[in-house]
């Protein structure tokens, strides 16, 4: 399963409650604000990092650069453009949105 998350975490719980939630075999992709989820230092970073231990975690790149934040992404999260979003997609059997 690919789950998406497009909140900031600290607007919403929706990346807590889907990193809790991963089964084996889970990605998880980043896009739009939940892209605050990918950036080093700040109250949800080691919860990523635990995850990023276990699941891959994708962020949108396109979403990183409009907020200027390429330099802050933690270390392992990688990141995919428009096309990779819809490769992830079709990857994984099913998307769950977390909203």
């Amino acid at each position: 399963m690919l789950h998406t998350v497009n909140k900031s975490p600290t607007e919403r719980n929706a990346l807590e409650s889907c990193l809790k939630h991963l089964k084996k075999g889970s990605a998880v992709l980043l896009i739009e604000d939940g892209v605050y989820g990918a950036l080093r230092g700040t109250a949800s970073t080691k919860m990523v990092e635990q995850a990023l231990k276990i699941h891959p975690i994708y962020a949108l790149s396109p979403d990183i650069e409009a907020r200027g934040m390429q330099d802050r992404v933690i270390e392992g999260i990688k990141l995919v453009d428009y096309n990779g979003f819809v490769d992830l997609a079709v990857e994984y059997p099913g998307v769950q949105a977390w909203l």
